[in-house]
């Protein structure tokens, strides 16, 4: 799904520089190619945020709801694996039977599928995958309709290449940066378990604050924008230190409650912290919620509170607006946590965190 309907799966970024003011034509000087000079090579190029077929970049296709709303889409033509494995077996058997042959050595077999690619994929329909992307100009944010970093390094590539601006992440760390003067390796390490953490792992240690603190207090009340609460749910990813993904991660998704399962707790007594769960944010009737991948600041499937306006462009603009409204929050969370790990109260913070995770009933 994209910006404008439905779910969300984005990271945030920010522009550290003023947006041209050619900026839509910056933009179609980059379009999609035709889908006719399409190859078995993928080609990258902008499309509006209408759909992936409308290159027609000017401002007024370009703007939604005072954003910009366009697409990096990918255009490649490819063989379907069946058929192409199906095309293939076909020239071996041929090759063989005109040979006299009773096998097809690998040169040949890599020269058979070349031939059959270029045969065929002129033949096959454009294939078209896209990443939408919202720039928010009053706040320079850049909201990505991506997690990968592979998705996120052809995205943000493309995007100097037609702006020469490149997009910085926002993250945890330039939170504290900004606001705290001071940056991760200079917050203590939230010790869960019975062992020592020398290395930080502030993502996963916001998040174990956040599940502590929603079980415990939830509710924070921000100027301007109200007052929060939020809580943790399961699917739960637990991770020890150094682990990314595999064999050291602990994946809870079913039965009755996993934030209480026995596996749960058994997780958190051996120093593993939550790298991934689902959060959900609350301000009255309004509900945000989708899961946080703590290490990569990055949300997936992230459901918006349901809106009020009934026009199209209001709607998305409505949309953005709640988007910002949970970075805000999320943000208001994190310098509660920083607060609370800094000076002398990092000391009973951390305490408390481990007495509340040693205490919590399991089932």
């Amino acid at each position: 799904m994209g910006f404008d309907k439905g779910s969300i799966t984005f990271s945030i970024f920010e522009l550290p520089k003023e947006l041209p003011a050619d900026l839509p034509a910056l933009f179609a000087a980059h379009k999609a190619c035709p889908l006719d000079a399409a190859t078995d090579e993928p080609q990258w190029g902008w499309v509006t945020g209408r759909h992936m077929l409308d290159s027609a970049i000017d401002e007024a296709s370009a703007q939604r709801g005072g954003c910009y709303h366009l697409m990096l889409r990918q255009t490649v033509r490819k063989i379907p694996n069946a058929l192409l494995n199906a095309l293939c077996k076909r020239e071996e058997y041929a090759y063989m039977k005109a040979n006299d042959q009773d096998f097809v050595s690998g040169k040949v077999r890599r020269q058979l599928k070349e031939e059959v690619v270029e045969k065929y994929i002129s033949k096959m329909p454009p294939t078209l995958s896209g990443i939408p992307m919202v720039i928010e100009p009053n706040e320079k944010l850049l909201y990505v309709g991506a997690t990968s970093q592979t998705q996120l390094d052809v995205f943000i590539d493309n995007f100097y290449n037609a702006t020469k601006i490149e997009p910085l992440p926002f993250t945890l760390g330039t939170i504290l940066e900004r606001e705290f003067h001071t940056n991760e390796t200079a917050l203590p390490p939230l010790c869960i378990g019975d062992n020592p953490v020398t290395e930080p792992q502030t993502g996963r240690d916001f998040l174990m604050f956040l599940w502590y603190y929603g079980e415990t207090v939830g509710k924070l009340e921000l100027e301007h924008y109200g007052e929060f609460d939020l809580m943790i749910e399961a699917p739960l990813v637990f991770a020890g230190a150094g682990d990314e993904r595999g064999a050291g991660e602990a994946d809870l998704k079913k039965g009755d409650s996993p934030l209480r399962s026995a596996e749960a707790k058994a997780a958190v007594a051996v120093g593993k912290k939550l790298r991934k769960a689902k959060l959900t944010l609350t301000r009255g009737e309004q509900i945000w919620s989708g899961s946080f991948d703590a290490d990569k600041f990055a949300f997936s499937s992230l459901r918006l509170p349901e809106g009020e306006e009934m026009n199209e462009e209001e709607r998305f603009a409505e949309r953005i607006t709640n988007l910002g409204v949970f970075k805000e929050a999320l943000t208001g969370y994190f310098r509660l946590f920083v607060q609370a790990l800094l000076g002398d109260a990092g000391t009973k913070t951390g305490k408390a965190i481990r007495d509340w995770a040693k205490n919590r009933d399991a089932v």
